[in-house]
């Protein structure tokens, strides 16, 4: 996978985080820098062991299925790009969430994850450094949701929806490429 593909997927992986914390932010009293922080490191550590834990259950079942595994990266991230598109576009523009503690952080990153596991899933039929790529989605989404928290109340409810959209767009793009590639190699 080249750098390229690891930066768009790690942005990808990242929006939904990025989400989460702009309506974090949005519904905080003033985020300080501290508490951007803490919530990106919480973001980050879970999406970084999320595809870890993905990419361990994949291995496990690649045997059985190497001859389709491109036609199961396609599949897996087309899916979870088209949830993520559809659930952006089907929320409500003014949906925030409630002011949270440390552990509805936690909850919500680990919802926000959830499709960081299925690429895991679907990168272990691939030919890729798991560990180069769980970093780089860890150190995105630490970025990004620091960022979100911060920037959270002047554009939450305003763009949120549509970055989202876009996200899922880049991870259907990028299983597409990923089949294109097997195909005519």
């Amino acid at each position: 996978m080249s750098p390229i593909s690891i930066g768009v997927l790690a942005v990808s992986m990242s929006v939904d985080a990025f989400i989460a914390s702009l309506g974090k932010g949005a519904t905080a009293r003033r985020p300080g820098f501290g508490r951007a922080i803490k919530t990106g490191m919480i973001f980050g550590a879970v999406e970084a062991i999320t595809p870890l834990i993905g990419w361990g259950l994949g291995m496990a079942a690649s045997q059985y299925v190497q001859a389709v595994d491109h036609w199961i990266a396609f599949a897996l991230l087309g899916a979870v790009g088209v949830h993520m598109a559809l659930q952006a576009l089907s929320r409500k523009p003014d949906d925030a969430p409630a002011p949270a503690s440390v552990w509805a952080v936690v909850v919500t990153a680990i919802g926000t994850s959830i499709d960081a596991m299925a690429v895991g899933v679907s990168l272990a039929f691939l030919d890729v450094n798991i560990f180069v790529i769980a970093l780089a989605i860890g150190l995105a989404t630490m970025v990004m949701s620091s960022t979100g928290m911060l920037a959270g109340r002047y554009l939450g409810h305003r763009f949120g929806r549509i970055i989202e959209a876009f996200g899922g767009l880049a991870l259907i793009t990028l299983g597409t490429l990923i089949l294109i590639e097997h195909l005519t190699a």
